[in-house]
């Protein structure tokens, strides 16, 4: 969690530096009005602000709406709805972002003309993204393994363990010992290396969708173009909303303690109105059309893309469909995959306008 934080402040401060160099296409001028595109982005910071918090909360309430328990069908609805959204925000706004950028005229012919790097980079950043999950959940298998205190017994040889159990009848009581193989009677609960694969699930999750996050408020904060805000203010506000909601699945899931969740709540609600107040700042000199700004934003974008792809196909909507409860339930499954499409389709009509 720590180096999730170091990062994403460590991003935050040099991005600005990294993208605001020379421009040297033309860019169209005439629609710029400095004034006017200052407050649609101050209404921009608001409302991405409000929905993210709230996008986030939702999958939360469980506490307080028992329907909203990741154990119940309408988290896991919602769940397949989010993993919906973060998959479309990945191949349909991320990675064409990435690919216009890498593939612009403004950048030299050799090597950026030569070769598709968005599609390397996307894929690099999906495997590296399977590598550290497979490491770490490796790692925390080991370390719940060690902490297991072995059980010196016949039964232990056999993978079993024996479990007393207390019984009452009417006349007295009597006491036996059943016997349970590791996977009867441990359903109910996550084990310790689940829990610990699904917090490194989220961390990782957030981290892409904050690098994603920062980008697109930069972008937005250091355009001074009224026409290209105003559409922008509503698409991205229900992006946010719903990539919250995936999120917020995710860190509910991991039962995550109360600050460690609130920081990351926190991150994810702040991250694109401070890439806003950056862009506004750095407008003077930032143009959108200068090469190491497009350098920049394609091979972090495809990077983004890469691990929302494979953290929304893999860690959400594999793990969940073909989960013994999903498969178990014909119902849920029908009803799980028309909340994926929706989810799909909802932020897929989003890149009509953002």
């Amino acid at each position: 969690m720590n180096k999730l934080v170091t990062f994403s402040l460590l991003f935050l401060f040099f991005f600005p530096a990294l993208v605001s160099s020379e421009c040297t296409c033309d860019e169209d001028a005439d629609d710029r009005n400095r004034t006017e595109a200052s407050k649609y982005k101050l209404v921009a910071a608001a409302s991405i602000l409000i929905a993210g918090a709230t996008g986030i909360s939702i999958p939360s309430l469980g506490k307080i709406i028992p329907a909203f328990r990741p154990e119940n069908n309408v988290f896991n609805l919602i769940k397949a709805f989010a993993a919906g959204v973060i998959l479309a925000t990945g191949f349909v706004h991320i990675l064409p972002d990435a690919f216009e950028s890498l593939s612009s005229p403004c950048l030299p012919e050799k090597p950026w003309g030569d070769f598709p790097f968005a599609g390397l980079i996307a894929m690099i950043s999906a495997i590296g993204t399977m590598i550290v999950d497979l490491l770490a959940t490796s790692f925390y298998r080991k370390v719940n393994i060690t902490k297991q205190k072995p059980v010196n017994s016949d039964e232990e040889k056999e993978g079993r363990q024996l479990v007393h159990v207390h019984t009452h009848s009417t006349h007295g009581h009597a006491h036996a010992s059943v016997m349970l193989s590791p996977s009867e009677g441990t359903d109910e609960l996550p084990s310790d290396l689940d829990l610990s694969r699904l917090r490194v699930i989220s961390q990782v999750l957030e981290l892409g969708i904050l690098v994603h996050s920062v980008i697109i408020g930069v972008s937005l904060g250091a355009s001074e173009s009224p026409k290209t805000i105003k559409p922008l203010v509503a698409a991205l506000t229900f992006h946010q909303l719903f990539e919250g909601m995936g999120l917020g699945g995710c860190i509910a899931e991991a039962k995550f303690k109360i600050k460690k969740a609130a920081l990351m709540a926190i991150f994810f609600s702040l991250t694109t109105p401070i890439g806003i107040a950056i862009g506004f700042g750095i407008s003077t000199v930032y143009r959108e059309t200068s090469p190491t700004a497009l350098m920049v934003e394609g091979i972090f974008n495809s990077a983004a893309a890469g691990i929302l792809i494979y953290m929304a196909l893999v860690d959400l909507l594999a793990a969940d469909f073909m989960s013994s409860k999903m498969q178990d339930s014909p119902k849920l499954l029908v009803g799980a995959n028309i909340f994926l499409l929706f989810g799909v389709g909802c932020m897929s009509l989003l890149a009509k306008w953002a």
